[in-house]
């Protein structure tokens, strides 16, 4: 008989029961989403683990808990159900972190779901068992669990430098992350055995937010990703490849609203439209 996850099934009655409430209540919804301004200015610290609870409709409901149930039992197997739990939360908390980071200007930022959580559990299962065969929802293909893992991290990293779709790309990685590590500390025995997928995992993340705390410009222009390597061994950048003044960088914006419209803004750029009129 197929093995059920206790952690799982537990998740999912809480996450259908909140959210429920949630998209019932629209006064619930906004007090324990995730926001910007809620956690930082109110300290309303709870909105960074009942945010986890909550979702915009039943699919994104469904697709939470259909790919938690697809991972958590074997995982539960190795971690036990306290360990399991263990790794679910901090996989929340790491996820949220991160979007709070990476969002701590946009005070108007929101974010739901508990995206960040089942990434955690997804990735900590690839690194178990990277060979395990994954299969698409309706589309009969399958592909070993590490192909997945890969394309992954390298979509949630670009999505958050191009802020692309209402998709919430930092919470993706930062639960990720957080269930790659959680492997380590919980089970480091098998994770040596894997050590491979664990640092094709591991390593673009954390160059990825080095990145990123070093030079935060690389998440406000477009096709900039910093100083090119012998830039940073000369300890120089080109003039050409300088990142803009923010009198530079607000005129470009200005021009492209005067010429285009404000409509023709990405995301990427209202967000730090709003940054500059702001300092």
């Amino acid at each position: 008989m197929a093995y059920e996850s206790v952690v799982g099934i537990l998740m999912m009655i809480v996450n259908g029961l909140v959210t429920w409430q949630g998209l019932t209540r629209p006064d619930y919804f906004e007090k324990y989403k995730f926001n910007v301004d809620g956690i930082l200015v109110y300290r309303e610290r709870i909105r960074l683990i009942s945010s986890g609870f909550l979702h915009v409709n039943w699919i994104h409901f469904a697709f939470n808990m259909i790919a938690l149930m697809s991972f958590a039992p074997s995982l539960e197997r190795l971690f036990t159900v306290p360990g399991l739990l263990l790794l679910y939360f901090a996989s929340l908390l790491g996820g949220n972190l991160l979007a709070l980071y990476i969002h701590r200007n946009h005070g108007d930022y929101s974010a739901v779901g508990a995206s960040g959580a089942v990434s955690g559990v997804v990735l900590a299962s690839i690194v178990l068992f990277p060979d395990n065969e994954i299969g698409l929802i309706l589309i009969p293909i399958h592909f070993p669990a590490w192909i997945l893992g890969i394309l992954f991290v390298l979509i949630s990293i670009f999505g958050i430098k191009n802020q692309s779709g209402n998709i919430g790309h930092e919470a993706h990685l930062g639960g990720a992350l957080t269930g790659i590590i959680g492997t380590l500390l919980i089970d480091h025995s098998r994770v040596f055995e894997n050590w491979w997928i664990f640092l094709l995992l591991l390593l673009p993340t954390l160059a990825f937010l080095i990145l990123i705390v070093r030079n935060p410009a690389v998440l406000y222009m477009d096709n900039y990703w910093g100083e090119t390597w012998e830039e940073l061994k000369k300890g120089t950048r080109e003039p050409k490849d300088s990142p803009l003044t923010r009198e530079e960088e607000l005129n470009r914006i200005l021009d492209k609203i005067r010429e285009k419209g404000f409509k023709s803004l990405t995301r990427k750029e209202r967000d730090r439209l709003k940054d500059l009129r702001d300092l």
